[in-house]
């Protein structure tokens, strides 16, 4: 099974950015996309943004109106999230997460397979 480190958040300034990394070792074939998801304090856990292996598809939730941006390096089996224009309500931990295909298209968290540990993101206004 693969196993998932996160990395890069902490506390930023409204208006700042932070990039957040997702080391997966151990990857296989069912592993066919990754997904970076937030949790807020009382919040049920909610899609960022996902992207595909081996085509670099992605999908992107509403509310991140281009401000963020997931992109992968496949040769050192990491997924990046970087995020511009942060703002209080992002505040949350991420999660990065590996699915198989029918997690990419539905993006729902239940729907992916293996989990990191998270990496809390602070925005301070």
């Amino acid at each position: 099974q693969v196993h998932l480190v996160e990395s890069g958040g902490g506390l930023v300034q409204a208006g700042g950015a932070l990039r957040l990394s997702c080391v997966a070792s151990g990857r296989t074939s069912d592993d066919y996309a990754m997904g970076w998801f937030r949790q807020a304090p009382g919040k049920e856990r909610s899609h960022v943004a996902v992207i595909t292996w081996y085509a670099g598809n992605t999908y992107y939730a509403d509310f991140v109106q281009g401000r963020f941006t997931i992109s992968r390096d496949d040769a050192k089996n990491t997924v990046y999230l970087q995020m511009n224009s942060l703002q209080p309500e992002d505040t949350a931990i991420y999660y990065c997460a590996a699915g198989d295909r029918s997690a990419y298209i539905s993006s729902k968290p239940h729907d992916f397979h293996s989990w990191g540990q998270g990496t809390q993101v602070t925005v301070s206004s």
